[in-house]
């Protein structure tokens, strides 16, 4: 007679084995999220500016450790920002964060809509006070009137008795036109900008790309996705710089001239422009 596991008995351990290796083949939220930002060439400083995600909850999302988002709900949002700055399908890594975390956070119950409607006003008597003040308001502002238009009716009389009021009784007053608004800027206008200045304009030719800009203090003034056949005008006294995160979809335009760069489909691009940028000739 034999001692050992009849093969249903080992069906157990297998199938936990292939589960134990199904898990190790699929990377972890952070590592996913790590992978895709390298793979578009785009460094933690360049996914905090383009997301307003601070660095170091950014480091520690990477590391898997949500506890700096303070909450699920938060955890969850950062990982949908950053997932779609460095251009991955965030449900994926919500879905795997569902399973590793207990699912969906349960909503929090409202308050009562009406709840201030269950405590009735107290009932008062009429105000005699306030009544009775109407009431002379009323008869003062009655007495006023009667006797202006007695004023109106003298005057009146003189004038049809051929009385002709001077020229310092009766001022003419210059009605003031409101002055006309003054238009926007049109590409053409920004592109033929003063010298003084740099202009940048971005057109998403061929595709659609994520764009980020900042002024020559590092300020971020723009950071967004550009869609096929939309374009931004960038200007500043002395710096544009950018980043192209698909700069072969990008025709871009540099104090009115276009560079004429082979930038390849997909390629992320650092670049700068100030005031002389392009070179003559």
């Amino acid at each position: 007679m034999s001692i050992g596991n009849s093969p249903e008995d080992e069906r157990p351990f297998e199938n936990e084995h292939v589960e134990a290796d199904r898990e190790e083949a699929r990377p972890s939220i952070g590592r996913a999220l790590q992978q895709a930002r390298i793979a578009a060439g785009l460094t933690v400083d360049d996914v905090s500016s383009a997301t307003r995600v601070r660095m170091n909850i950014v480091h520690a999302i990477e590391a898997d450790d949500f506890s700096a988002c303070g909450g699920d709900v938060y955890a969850r949002g950062h990982i949908r920002t950053l997932a779609k700055a460095v251009h991955l399908d965030p449900e994926p890594l919500l879905a795997q964060y569902g399973d590793e975390h207990g699912g969906r956070p349960a909503p929090t119950p409202a308050a009562p809509l009406f709840e201030a409607e269950r405590i009735r006003p107290e009932r008062r008597g009429p105000n005699w006070t306030a009544a009775m003040v109407a009431a002379i308001v009323a008869v003062i502002g009655f007495v006023g009137f009667t006797m202006f238009q007695g004023d109106d009716s003298g005057n009146e009389a003189n004038v049809a008795e051929g009385s002709t009021p001077s020229d310092s009784a009766s001022p003419t007053t210059k009605s003031k036109k409101p002055a006309d608004p003054k238009p926007e800027p049109s590409d053409s206008a920004i592109a033929a900008a003063p010298q003084d200045k740099v202009t940048v304009r971005v057109a998403a030719a061929d595709g659609r790309s994520w764009i980020a800009a900042k002024d020559h203090n590092g300020r971020m003034i723009f950071d967004g996705v550009l869609k096929q056949g939309d374009t931004k005008t960038f200007q500043d006294s002395s710096k544009v710089q950018l980043v192209l995160g698909d700069a072969g979809a990008i025709d871009l335009f540099v104090n009115g001239k276009k560079i004429e760069e082979n930038f390849q489909p997909g390629s992320v691009e650092r670049l700068t422009y100030t005031k002389g940028d392009p070179e003559a000739g």
